[in-house]
């Protein structure tokens, strides 16, 4: 059986992000891991500290059945920390439970001032495994091997990315990716473009050049062999219309 290629989600939670207090330091950094692994986004969203938004967005991702999810910030312990809860409600039970692990990381970090508040940041979904945090290790957490929780903290939370890609996904399938440049409009070809299959990688990138028009067609896929078959048969049904082409990455 053919293994399903995980769609990689990125939840970026802060409110100061969208008022300008604070500048995102987390989509670049994930985007760039993930490629460096032959990986890439399916989707990032950067959203308010809003539990209806929170829950309504990790819904939406939970139904991927391929997603995989890195969701930051708001697993502190602060009134406005929601995540652990909205974790546990959307992808548990609906409860919070005391990770003794975590809790003994929390006490020898921080000892008698531990209580009375930092020692809820132990209180995390049920079966909840634990990220390593180098800076104070109060540690992140993550479910069912594809929802990982981390701080805002860009100095906590990519070591914690780091740690779950080297675990988990350390290196994608290899692409075979092919590219050709046709000199027609994306109409022109369309009817030839809804003939390749949905497990095809495929990208279509019009321009137009001294009032020419022209498409660059990618085609890509972890079997060899299907890339090439499925190329073949867009150059085919190309030359079959009279359209020139050429192989590159580019028409320029």
């Amino acid at each position: 059986m053919k293994k399903q290629t995980p769609n990689f989600y990125a939840v970026i939670i802060g409110t100061e992000i969208l008022n300008g207090r604070r500048e995102d330091r987390h989509f670049a950094f994930l985007r760039n891991s993930l490629l460096q692994r032959g990986w890439k986004l399916k989707a990032s969203f950067v959203i308010e500290d809003d539990p209806l938004l929170i829950e309504k967005i990790f819904t939406l991702i939970k139904d991927d059945p391929k997603s995989v999810m890195f969701s930051f910030g708001g697993i502190g312990a602060t009134p406005d920390d929601y995540t652990r809860a909205i974790a546990a409600k959307v992808f548990g039970d609906g409860k919070l439970y005391m990770h003794e692990e975590a809790k003994r990381r929390i006490i020898d970090r921080f000892g008698k001032d531990t209580y009375p508040h930092r020692i809820n940041m132990a209180m995390l979904p049920k079966d909840a495994k634990l990220l390593d945090n180098p800076i104070n290790n109060v540690p992140g957490f993550y479910l069912h091997k594809r929802f990982f929780f981390v701080p805002g903290f860009p100095q906590m939370a990519h070591p914690m990315v780091e740690q779950v890609l080297d675990l988990f996904y350390p290196k994608a399938p290899k692409l075979y990716r092919l590219t050709i440049c046709v000199e027609a409009s994306e109409n022109d070809l369309l009817d030839i473009m809804k003939k390749i299959p949905e497990d095809i990688e495929f990208s279509s990138l019009p321009a137009i050049e001294d009032n020419r028009y022209f498409d660059v067609i990618s085609i890509a896929s972890t079997d060899k062999k299907e890339a090439k078959h499925w190329m073949q048969f867009f150059i085919n049904e190309v030359e079959k219309r009279g359209f020139r082409y050429k192989k590159a990455e580019r028409c320029s």
